[in-house]
């Protein structure tokens, strides 16, 4: 068992942390509702995921319960949040973590519209964010002021925005953070509705993560020793939600997710000028080894012809794409949305998306950040006009550090008049994004999808594949998946929402719920005494179902 505090034994309370004797990964997704086409809060509305839900789930904590997929379900802050189980790490557990986040994502979605049918309404989920959660084995004792959780997590806000922007983000994003959470480390992003690219973005984040962690110090300073490049000036700011650091497009001198990722804008702390994807192509290249510890073949080869050009990033495109508004139907597991299918097509067009779910033109949210950055620059010289001058200057921009520097006495910068904005009835997230096109492809770009590395089958070897039942699927999967094992801790959560039973000698129990990730609750059927077992302990004991 799981090391537990004296009060806590004292007391008799079920321990809420404990470890795990592997190193885990995973992800959980938000989601806005549209109920009729209003939206709505989840919580308010249902009380309980069961309320639409009538498949048997094994309850967890509050509006919280486990579903046949082995993640979980429950309800969040005004949106539906999915989460996955506990992944232990090794090769291809990024690509399990995704599929079964898209599996938990499908269920709920298919079971909203079974509701849909015996009610009538109508129920939309529109993508909100999704969180990647690494764990960080370290132990306190072990910890100094060098390195520790929180000067992990603000190193990697420094290192990871870039290239996890080219990946997971879109052109109505605004931020990409970095959370420490008591034992692992939490990175928030978009939700990306493409399976293919979060695949990617996850085997990006938990190769670079371990990584770092590895490292003797965690001090900002390592960025430029090891030759890794950063955006120069960019500081990271408060996270908007509990503690870390989020990184805002207002941050950077120009808005990253608006910008041509392809033009050499930006320069480094190295003194170099390179473009958004030279900068992400060289951070995720340096720790191409740890990256590919974790990924499967086709999701290594994706990440980096994105980086590297070869393939489109959702940076390019006119618009978000529309499968973030309608998740679960517009963007399943094992399909690619359209705006990728066919990106020179989607060039030509100016509205790609419903106009019914769009709130405002890509120029409009352009324009609405360039409010929200000089906002910023406000903010930020009435908090430096009390400093010495040298810090104020540094705190601003280029171009107006050389004017200011000419001046003796510069006036203070006059605020922008208060911005008026019209508020989404309930909405977690601002209006969200499109601007200028970007430039065209060339002729000869290859669909990421449709390269392979194989030699042409012959006709004998086609006739083979087409007999075996496997190959029988409707739909094109993003990578081979056909081949990916379950995860051993997957496998435990599997079996906990079976609805088995566990044989222990002349007993056996049933579970019947589940306290934090880490331990599930039995209840012996002989005389209804519960017990406390560890998911590593119920590792051990796979083969004691019944």
């Amino acid at each position: 068992m799981p090391r537990t505090r004296k009060h806590e034994t004292r007391s008799g309370l079920i321990p809420q942390r404990a470890s795990l004797k592997m190193p885990v990964i995973g992800m959980e997704s938000e989601f806005n509702v549209w109920l009729d086409e209003v939206e709505i809060i989840p919580e308010n509305y249902w009380t309980h995921p069961k309320n639409f839900i009538d498949a048997p789930m094994l309850a967890r904590e509050k509006t919280s319960s486990h579903i046949p997929t082995g993640g979980a379900v429950y309800f969040d802050r005004g949106v539906i949040e999915v989460v996955t189980p506990v992944i232990e790490l090794r090769e291809e557990s990024t690509a399990r973590m995704v599929r079964n986040l898209w599996e938990s994502m499908q269920f709920v979605r298919d079971q909203l519209t079974r509701w849909e049918k015996k009610t009538g309404h109508t129920v939309r989920l529109k993508a909100y964010s999704s969180h990647y959660n690494i764990s960080y084995e370290i132990p306190k004792g072990l910890q100094n002021r060098h390195r520790n959780e929180k000067k992990l997590a603000l190193l990697l806000a420094y290192l990871l925005p870039v290239p996890v922007m080219l990946v997971a983000a879109n052109r109505r994003s605004t931020g990409i953070g970095v959370r420490p959470r008591g034992g692992r480390i939490e990175i928030t992003a978009d939700f990306t509705p493409d399976p293919g690219l979060m695949v990617a973005a996850a085997t990006l984040i938990v190769g670079i993560v371990r990584e770092v962690m590895s490292w003797p110090s965690y001090d900002l300073s390592v960025l430029r020793e090891r030759g890794i490049p950063v955006i120069d000036g960019v500081v990271p700011g408060k996270h908007t939600t509990r503690k870390g650091w989020l990184t805002k497009d207002f941050h950077y001198p120009r808005s990253p997710f608006t910008s041509d990722v392809n033009a050499p804008l930006w320069t480094t702390q190295l003194g170099e000028t390179k473009s958004l994807r030279q900068i992400g192509s060289d951070v995720a290249w340096y720790f191409r080894r740890s990256i590919r510890r974790y990924s499967d073949p086709f999701s290594f080869r994706l990440l980096f012809a994105i980086l590297e050009g070869r393939a489109a990033s959702l940076l390019e495109l006119i618009d978000r794409p529309a499968a973030y508004e309608d998740v679960g139907r517009l963007c399943r597991w094992g399909s690619v949305i359209h705006e990728l299918k066919n990106y020179q097509s989607e060039l030509s067009l100016m509205h790609d998306a419903r106009e019914t779910w769009r709130t405002s033109t890509i120029d409009e949210f352009v324009t609405e950040r360039e409010r929200a950055r000089q906002e910023h620059a406000s903010a930020m010289a009435d908090v430096a006009s009390n400093e010495p001058r040298a810090r104020t200057l540094k705190a601003m921009n280029a171009d107006e550090a050389r004017k200011i520097a000419l001046l003796p006495d510069a006036p203070p910068v006059p605020s922008p008049p208060p911005v008026v904005r019209g508020r989404a009835a309930m909405s977690r997230r601002r209006n969200d994004t499109p601007g200028k096109l970007v430039p065209p492809r060339p002729k000869d770009y290859l669909d990421r999808r449709a390269i392979s590395l194989l030699p042409t089958p012959s006709r004998r070897e086609r006739d083979r594949r087409r007999g075996r039942d496997r190959r029988k699927r409707q739909y094109a999967i993003p990578y081979p998946d056909r081949r990916l094992t379950r995860s051993v801790y997957e496998q435990v959560f599997l079996k906990l929402v079976s609805g088995g039973r566990l044989q222990m000698g002349s007993d056996l129990y049933r579970p019947i719920g589940m306290k934090g990730w880490y331990q599930a609750i039995f209840r012996r059927e002989s005389d209804g005494k519960e017990r406390l077992f560890s998911i590593d302990q119920l590792l051990r004991k796979m083969g004691d179902w019944v």
